[in-house]
């Protein structure tokens, strides 16, 4: 196999309370949401994006922010409010897409356009992984976990998910083809174990990682909001935002022994403020 490069990108920062991404065990969504909190106290984390160039194929993985919640490449309220169609979501977290951040912007720099895109992988469907869904929608497929579109369906979730995100998309919902991971759900994207989704639930139902695996066993983790950084599997710190405490406990366990395998080469949270973009070669 040849090599496989993946590209770390930031598409814009998220601003949020620090419960949110790091609260443990003992928070709630009252507190993770921040809205009766001192503002004082939030914090700005990095949204990522992750270009996956193989041989079989471009797979993008999450999309980041839409240009439109900045239009000016500034912070702006009311255009955020309204890309995100919720008042909500917006006291919940704040977000920012500098000039030139955007998906597609950072792609056409590498000269790719969104049509040469194979794939677009999204782990969930929050809306800082998939708001930006709008700016690759001429991508050939995108794919999101069967478990994670019925997530997303659920009447009580109908606040934390808005469909306009991915509005004349058609989401292709896969169910697993394997047995990796703390669940024992994954699916072999290209049937060689090169592009491994694997089910982490807990954050939400449908939420995988991405494990991209070499000839020779060396992988790449990409555990996107399974933590919020390096310190939560190594602290064990789960995040504020569960649909299921106990399984996003598992989720880390696993996390954790992966990322300290002797064949993990980097290990990499969606929203960690230590990553700065770069290139991993596999």
């Amino acid at each position: 196999m040849a090599n496989i490069k993946i590209h770390v990108f930031h598409t814009g920062e998220v601003c949020v309370a620090p419960d949110l991404p790091f609260g443990g065990d003992n928070s709630n969504a009252i507190k993770a949401s921040g809205i009766l909190g001192d503002r004082s106290e939030r914090i700005w984390l990095p949204v990522s994006s992750y270009l996956i160039e193989h041989p079989q194929g471009e797979f993008l993985v999450d999309t980041g922010w839409a240009r439109d919640i900045s239009p000016n490449g500034e912070f702006d309220k009311n255009a955020q409010i309204k890309s995100l169609g919720s008042v909500l979501l917006y006291e919940v977290n704040q977000g920012r897409i500098g000039s030139g951040q955007c998906i597609d912007e950072q792609l056409a720099e590498m000269g790719i356009k969104d049509s040469d895109l194979d794939t677009v992988l999204l782990t969930h469907l929050d809306c800082d992984h998939a708001n930006g869904l709008k700016q690759v929608k001429g991508a050939k497929k995108f794919m999101v976990a069967a478990d994670e579109v019925r997530f997303a369906n659920k009447l009580t979730n109908k606040v934390r998910y808005y469909k306009g995100w991915w509005d004349g998309i058609k989401l292709t919902g896969f169910d697993w083809n394997d047995n990796q991971g703390p669940v024992s759900k994954s699916y072999d994207l290209l049937g060689d174990g090169s592009i491994e989704l694997i089910n982490i639930p807990g954050h939400s139902d449908g939420l995988f990682a991405v494990k991209i695996r070499n000839e020779e066993g060396k992988f790449v983790l990409l555990f996107s909001d399974g933590g919020y950084a390096r310190k939560s599997w190594k602290e064990m710190i789960t995040s504020g935002i569960a649909a299921d405490k106990q399984l996003q406990k598992k989720s880390l366990q696993w996390i954790r022994e992966q990322s300290l395998d002797p064949d993990c080469i980097e290990s990499l949270a969606n929203h960690d403020p230590d990553i700065i973009p770069h290139v991993i070669e596999l």
